[in-house]
């Protein structure tokens, strides 16, 4: 089996290409530059794998959360591979995608969702994947539910942005943190194989982004008000 796994959720332009259990990948910081690099690394990395894109027997994305035109990006490229080759789509949580690249048993994910929120979710490994044992949302970090027992992972740029009131919050459930870990292209491909190979692919028509939350940014209004209380 063939296929390409597309990440553009974060600040990372990620892309991956699994031939039959190899995985090859590029990745870079991208800035707003997404839409601009994706498609000439993937088209890369086919090349240097020595194949055209008529090879790929599916393609996965990163389904989000994660930033908005990042995730219509990689839906978007994935669809239009798809679609013209009548191959299946694949959508994999950038959650579960972050936790598979802190290679943790147990990892607390928390993407900075700006807005004073994150994105989080308390997963556990298991058999062909990982497990919610606090399903995926969008809070305020001191408000994020507790998971249960201790020995997990924090994990993801939620605790770069707010890592002080996330530690605060989770306490001795933390046996450390690694900020630094991002969904990769190479993690999603890992977490993409089985569930290809298991039949679990999409027609690209049905495959779309998972948001967690509609609204892009803070009103003016908002805004000012958030500024006021922290002036006192």
């Amino acid at each position: 089996m063939n296929f390409a796994a597309i990440e553009t959720s974060s600040e990372w332009c990620s892309v991956a290409l699994w031939a039959d259990g190899e995985i090859a990948a590029l990745e870079r910081r991208a800035g707003q530059r997404h839409g601009e690099l994706v498609l000439p690394m993937l088209e890369r990395l086919l090349a240097q794998g020595g194949l055209s894109a008529r090879a790929l027997d599916a393609v996965a994305f990163g389904a989000g959360p994660g930033a908005f035109t990042g995730l219509r990006i990689a839906c978007g490229l994935a669809q239009g591979l798809a679609l013209a080759r009548g191959i299946p789509v694949l959508g994999v949580s950038t959650l579960e995608t972050v936790a598979e690249e802190s290679g943790a048993q147990r990892a607390l994910v928390c993407l900075d969702a700006r807005m004073r929120e994150v994105y989080y979710s308390a997963l556990e490994r298991a058999p062909g994947g990982w497990r919610e044992s606090v399903e995926a949302q969008c809070v305020a970090p001191a408000a994020a539910p507790l998971p249960p027992g201790e020995g997990w992972l924090g994990c993801g740029s939620g605790f770069a942005a707010y890592g002080e009131a996330l530690r605060a919050r989770f306490g001795g459930a933390l046996v450390r943190v690694s900020a630094e870990a991002h969904p990769s292209a190479v993690a999603l491909a890992r977490l993409a194989a089985p569930r290809l190979a298991a039949g679990q692919g999409v027609d690209a028509a049905l495959a779309a982004p998972r948001y967690l939350r509609d609204k892009v940014a803070l009103t003016t209004q908002e805004r000012k008000g958030t500024q006021e209380r922290e002036s006192r």
